[in-house]
């Protein structure tokens, strides 16, 4: 067998698998030498020539005692050797050695003695320096006390997921004896959980890139009766060689930060829905469907926002904006914008002018705010659509035909940004064509390009007779992700006959 392997851990199992530097016993350097009944040196291992200095050449077939202690001790060496080879027992201790270089180590010794099949004794040394080995030790002791005593729930696991072992907090938090872990598959101690969490530990396994805060929530049988919440962070173990180990968990009860978190998500929601319009009113020669959908967290819930605004002769503001931040401060600068947007449109001026006065509105608010906005205004009578970008992304428009594009408007400015000219496109809009408004959550990914997910969007837009509202849930389904960090406002508009005795009294 060669010496870089090892028999295989499983039992049962016959072969072997190679076992790479850096273990405990390298960490050590334990070194290994044999001494016939005389004390010569018969056996020397690379350990021993790193541990003493002197090389196999320079040790073999010298007398332990004199090339490797000092003379006041060699009485008691020869002493404590000739009682192991009486059979006195092994003996272990630390002892000074003299060093190739003239220094004295102390050394951890362990020796025994050893018989082989001729009858013949020897005497086996084994040996580390004793402050390495006191290091490890000191390192242990402390690793061993900063787990029990640590306030964060830890848990290790082995490769199929069994627990090896968990701390005080853990067990108190899993509500389950530590003892009751201990060979259990990690869904056998904690069943209310899902299986993404499965899914993330062996992720980790396989690629040794840590999770962190990911939360769950549930109960255990240390409160039955409440729901809590946990942030657990997984690393994978490794031992000091590479080799893989299992999992640890780290768990951190979040209850009430959660709790808190869900209060303040349902107060920034109730704001932000009491400044949109639901539903958004219907008007001459034009059908509208909107959706908004908030970010999972209260913490990322945005300032997006759609309105549709009644103008004079029939006409309709479209609106669309998405302030940069989040939270209540974004919730609220949201209602400011809308509310100052409202009041400009009933002024009858050009989107680019609209903007204009929304990018001097917004560089006086009392605090840093960058927006983006699309405004759009149709005239049904002339069956054309104004509209204006301030750094927002480009609609969609949709044809009757089936024909759709990406319409290619002058980007502008974000709104705040302050000194810059918006430009106002006129396009024809007949009956039957669609207008699609939408934020940036509706198709901005973290782990896909830009322009791949504006692709999908149009893919989507496949059909020009569905429904708004199932165009709305079709967008709104297959582009949106669980866990996504953004929030997303949707409008859709579709050009229409306008009846007659409209608004205007004039025929569309």
């Amino acid at each position: 067998m060669s010496p870089t392997n090892s028999f295989r851990d499983e039992p049962g199992q016959a072969g072997t698998v190679p076992a790479a530097s850096g273990g405990l016993l390298d960490v050590l350097s334990v070194a290994a030498v044999l001494l016939d009944a005389e004390g010569r040196i018969d056996l020397w291992s690379p350990q021993a020539e790193d541990l003493f200095g002197y090389s196999a050449e320079e040790a073999l077939g010298e007398f332990a005692g004199r090339l490797l202690v000092h003379e006041e001790h060699q009485g008691l060496v020869l002493d404590m050797f000739a009682q192991v080879m009486e059979g006195g027992g092994s003996w272990a201790g630390v002892f000074p050695v003299r060093h190739k270089d003239g220094s004295t180590r102390l050394v951890e010794f362990r020796n025994m003695r050893l018989l082989d099949d001729e009858g013949d004794y020897y005497a086996l040394g084994l040996a580390a320096d004793q402050a390495t080995l006191r290091q490890v030790e000191r390192d242990l002791a402390l690793s061993a006390r900063l787990v029990s005593q640590s306030p964060t729930g830890l848990g290790v696991l082995d490769t199929d997921l069994r627990y090896v072992s968990v701390n005080p907090a853990e067990e108190r938090m899993n509500g389950v004896p530590a003892a009751e872990h201990v060979g259990r598959h990690v869904h056998e101690v904690l069943p209310f959980l899902d299986k993404s969490f499965e899914a993330t530990m062996r992720e980790v396994l396989a690629t040794g890139t840590p999770v962190l805060d990911q939360y769950i929530g549930g109960r255990t049988p240390a409160d039955p009766d409440n729901e809590h919440a946990w942030s657990i962070s997984f690393h994978r173990l490794e031992a000091p060689n590479g080799k893989v180990l299992g999992v640890v968990t780290s768990s951190v009860d979040v209850t009430e930060r959660h709790r808190a978190v869900q209060e303040q998500r349902r107060t920034v929601l109730t704001l932000q829905r009491s400044l949109l319009p639901h539903p958004p009113p219907q008007r001459p020669g034009l059908a509208v469907a909107s959706r908004y959908q908030p970010a999972n967290a209260a913490s990322e819930i945005g300032g997006d926002w759609f309105d549709v605004i009644a103008l004079g002769g029939d006409k309709t503001a479209l609106v669309v904006g998405d302030v940069m931040g989040s939270g209540v401060s974004a919730a609220a600068t949201m209602g400011q914008l809308r509310t100052a947007t409202r009041t400009l449109a009933g002024l009858d001026l050009d989107p680019a002018q609209v903007l204009q006065h929304l990018d001097h509105t917004t560089e006086r608010l009392e605090q840093d705010t960058i927006a983006t906005c699309v405004y759009a205004v149709y005239d049904p009578h002339r069956a054309q659509c104004h509209i204006s970008l301030a750094g927002h992304l480009p609609p969609v428009l949709l044809r009757l035909d089936g024909q759709h594009e990406l319409l290619d408007l002058p980007t502008g400015a974000p709104l705040g940004v302050g000194k810059v000219a918006f430009h106002t496109t006129t396009l024809a809009l007949d009956p039957g064509d669609q207008l699609i408004l939408y934020t940036d959550g509706l198709v901005e990914r973290r782990d896909r390009p830009i322009d791949a997910c504006l692709d999908t969007l149009l893919a989507l837009l496949d059909d020009p007779h569905r429904s708004l509202d199932e165009t709305c849930e079709l967008l709104l389904h297959t582009l949106r992700h669980p866990g996504d960090h953004d929030d997303v406002a949707l409008l859709i508009a579709r050009a229409s006959t306008c009846p007659a005795g409209s608004l205007s009294g004039s025929a569309c």
